[in-house]
């Protein structure tokens, strides 16, 4: 599907939804094809530098935010790799300089999304990143020996299933809702899949706007299982997880070499993804599968 003003000759609006290195690869493959991007992205992470600094100065998780500014960041930009640089000593110990600058930032404006677009503008960034809520959230899920509160405890406990966030209707910035109702294609994923892709989809009002979204909705998967998020699953399971949380899609794309694909009735690409070391998505291959997805919606 696409929206009315899309045509044949027109780069498409693309809106990515998700967290951690999966959304970053995402974004990178993206922008090969367009410039209309905007990044969604989740704000849950307790963990690492994130946790700290939403813990000193109560403002949503930085991290995967900064990943998404660097992946759509001007290569020739002297301060993509100041602000990547993760420091190993001292009281810095573990802070990485993109971090601790939006921190900075969002202390003097007073606004954590106006703290984003600077460095946005630092970095000659394409498109727009926007947090999926600017609330202050935690991940919480059901597991096996009970309830689990905060990504760090549900990334390592092995096997969850529900997973939603705390509080539970937390806003949504009308710059994602916007920008998800103009989009012609909506890119879920690739990532952990229940402590990046669903946290990124958590917030309700976000869930809401892709499910009556005008847009082609593509989820990529994973390449491999995770093991102590996914371990066992095949694209079917992943997308089984979606649909038990409400997450809606129109196609899937993974990689046959490296995911089992079970048994799915959902439209499908099955291509050949992932990059040399067999790790991550390569972003030309990824790019070549999203443009002709949106060239064909």
């Amino acid at each position: 599907m696409s929206s009315p003003e899309s045509s044949a000759s027109a780069a498409p609006s693309v809106v990515a939804i998700g967290g951690g290195h999966g959304l970053a690869a995402s974004l990178r493959a993206i922008r090969r094809y367009t410039e209309s991007i905007t990044a969604v992205v989740s704000t849950a992470d307790d963990g690492g530098s994130s946790g700290r600094l939403r813990e000193l100065f109560a403002i949503p998780a930085p991290g995967d935010i900064r990943r998404c500014l660097l992946a759509l960041a001007d290569p020739a930009s002297p301060l993509e790799s100041a602000l990547a640089l993760r420091f190993d000593r001292g009281e810095l110990d573990g802070h990485t300089a993109g971090n601790l600058l939006m921190t900075a930032l969002a202390q003097t404006s007073g606004d954590f999304q106006t703290a984003i677009d600077t460095v946005a503008n630092l970095l000659g960034c394409v498109g727009r990143v926007v947090p999926a809520t600017l609330d202050l959230v935690e991940l919480v899920a059901d597991s096996p020996d009970g309830p689990l509160v905060g990504q760090v405890a549900v990334a390592e406990a092995g096997s969850v299933s529900r997973v939603g966030l705390e509080p539970a209707n937390p806003s949504c910035p009308p710059a994602a809702l916007d920008a998800v109702a103009s989009a012609n294609q909506v890119v879920i994923g690739p990532g952990s899949l229940f402590t990046s892709v669903v946290a990124g989809m958590a917030v309700p009002a976000l869930a809401e706007a892709v499910r009556t979204a005008g847009a082609q909705r593509v989820y990529v998967c994973n390449l491999h299982p995770e093991a102590g998020e996914t371990d066992g699953f095949d694209v079917a399971s992943h997308l089984q997880v979606l649909t038990d949380h409400g997450i809606a899609v129109d196609c899937v794309v993974y990689d046959p070499a490296t995911m089992e694909s079970g048994d799915f009735s959902l439209p499908s690409v099955a291509a050949t993804l992932a990059a040399a070391n067999g790790l991550v998505h390569d972003p030309a291959l990824l790019a070549g599968v999203l443009s002709n997805l949106a060239k064909s919606a």
